[in-house]
C-alpha cells in the first residue's frame, strides 16, 4: 500500500490537490493555515490585513526573540481594525480552509497542527476526510495513531496544549505501528531549525512512547528546515515528512 504524507501545508492548495496522485491514501499532519510567512513576508493573513511593511517589522521582532515588543506591536495593529479583531481573523481563516479542504484529496486522514483552529474544520470536511486526534485507525492492516497540536511556546499559536494534555493523547494511543504527530519527539537534532536558528518544542511523551512501544515509524513535521530529517531509535524510524509549502511534494510511505 502506498501512502503519501504531508505536513505544514500553509496555504499550498495548488500542490495539495495533487498530493495523493499515485497513492492509495493521503495523511496530513496539520498546519494548513498560512498566517504569516517567514520566507515571503507579503504572504499570509497578517500581511493581507496589515501590509508587508508591518509584517516585516513583526517578523523581525519575533526573529530577534523580542516577544513582548512583538505582542505589543501586534495588539496595536489589531486594535486599529474596526470592531473586535477576531471576526477579521476568522473570515480570513475560513477562506483559507474553504480553499484547502476543497483541494484536499480523498481518502485522507488528518490531524491538527499548532497553527490550526480545530473548531473551524468541521464545516469544510468532505466525504472521505477522517480527522483523528489522540485516536487510532487501521490503514493497510496497520495501526496508525494520530496526535495533533503543539506544546506551549512564546509564539502562542492557536492549538498549543500543556504537556499533561498532550501526553494524555499520546498515552491513549497504546501500541501502534505508525505514530503520526504534528510535532517531533524531543530529540535535539530533529528540533533544531537550521534557517530560523532555534530549537522548536518537541514532545517528551512521544519520545517515551517510542522507547516503550517501538512503533515501526514515527512521522511528523513542524520543523521546516531540520538539522536531521530522520533518525532511528531502536527499531523505530523517526521521519520529518518535509515542509510541504516549500517543497510541494509528499513523503512516500509504502507498507
Amino acid at each position: 500500500m502506498r501512502i503519501h504524507v504531508v505536513s505544514d501545508v500553509h496555504g499550498r492548495a495548488d500542490a495539495l490537490a495533487t498530493a495523493a496522485d499515485g497513492a492509495d491514501v493521503l495523511i496530513c499532519l496539520g498546519d494548513l493555515i498560512l498566517f504569516i510567512d517567514y520566507e515571503d513576508h507579503a504572504q499570509g493573513i497578517f500581511a493581507d490585513l496589515f501590509g508587508q511593511e508591518n509584517a516585516d517589522r513583526f517578523i523581525g521582532l519575533r526573529t530577534e526573540k523580542r516577544f513582548d515588543e512583538a505582542r505589543s506591536f501586534s495588539r496595536a495593529l489589531w486594535g486599529s481594525l474596526e470592531g473586535d479583531a477576531w471576526p477579521h481573523i476568522e473570515r480570513a481563516v475560513d477562506r483559507q480552509y474553504a480553499e484547502l479542504f476543497a483541494a484536499m484529496p480523498s481518502p485522507a486522514y488528518l490531524t491538527y497542527g499548532n497553527v490550526d483552529v480545530p473548531r473551524m474544520w468541521g464545516r469544510h470536511l468532505r466525504d472521505g476526510h477522517h480527522v483523528l486526534d489522540g485516536e487510532v485507525t487501521e490503514i493497510g492492516g496497520l495501526r496508525f495513531g494520530f496526535v495533533g497540536g503543539g506544546l506551549r511556546t512564546e509564539y502562542r499559536t492557536p492549538y498549543e496544549l500543556d504537556e499533561e494534555t498532550f501526553a494524555a493523547k499520546v498515552e491513549a494511543l497504546g501500541e501502534v505501528d505508525v505514530l503520526c504527530s504534528h510535532i517531533p519527539p524531543a530529540v535535539p537534532d530533529l528540533l533544531y531549525d537550521t534557517v530560523a536558528r532555534r530549537f522548536e518544542r518537541g514532545s517528551e511523551a512521544i519520545l517515551d512512547a517510542i522507547h516503550r512501544t517501538q512503533p515501526r515509524y514515527v512521522l511528523f513535521g513542524h520543523v521546516h528546515q531540520p538539522l536531521a530529517r530522520r533518525t532511528r531509535i531502536g527499531r523505530t524510524e523517526c521521519v520529518n515528512v518535509g515542509h510541504f509549502r516549500a517543497r510541494g511534494v509528499p513523503y512516500v510511505l509504502t507498507v
